[in-house]
């Protein structure tokens, strides 16, 4: 299990770090040994925070040792009340977004999300887009996606992928806490 994507962003803020590499999860981890007096594996931390693959369901007694490091007493009220501060909210300021209605044919754009997942992008006209390249996600190159809005951080609803002449559905990245992209240079 990774920790959702706003918990991540919580411990970074707490801890004061940028996670980026698979080596600021022992400064994570020591961090949270300081605060709490309770000791997480850093191998636990790196799976939580994404940068190991592992399905394995962590204990409860490791989410509720994070939750007091995050100052709060057990991993189920954290998450009470991030839900019902993350269930709705206005956005202050303009959001930035790609209007796919307002892109020239054979526009690029690199698509981030959580973790560790890359897709480039590039816009064939009339709401469709070709995969040109995919690092870490289901998405493959040569992929086609039909979407009308690329929103940053908030999560990438693509209404249809195509892959090799058949129809794979609609397909969610970044779910729930968001994308980051870049339009890249022609």
């Amino acid at each position: 299990m990774v920790l959702p994507e706003h918990i991540f962003k919580l411990i970074e803020k707490h801890s004061g770090r940028a996670v980026t590499r698979s080596a600021d999860c022992e400064f994570i981890a020591l961090d949270i040994e300081t605060v709490t007096g309770e000791h997480i594996g850093v191998n636990t931390i790196k799976r939580l925070l994404g940068f190991i693959d592992d399905e394995r369901q962590p204990r409860k007694t490791t989410l509720d040792i994070i939750a007091r490091y995050l100052g709060c007493s057990t991993w189920e009220v954290m998450m009470g009340r991030e839900d019902s501060l993350m269930s709705s909210a206005f956005v202050p300021g303009k959001r930035r977004e790609v209007m796919v209605r307002d892109l020239e044919v054979g526009k690029r754009i690199r698509i981030s999300y959580h973790p560790n997942r890359v897709v480039t992008i590039e816009y064939q006209g009339d709401y469709h887009f070709t995969v040109i390249e995919s690092i870490n996600s289901k998405l493959q190159a040569g992929d086609e996606l039909t979407l009308t809005h690329i929103i940053h951080q908030y999560p990438l609803l693509v209404s249809e992928v195509v892959r090799s002449g058949q129809s794979l559905g609609t397909f969610t990245a970044g779910n729930p806490y968001g994308i980051t992209y870049s339009l890249l240079k022609s």
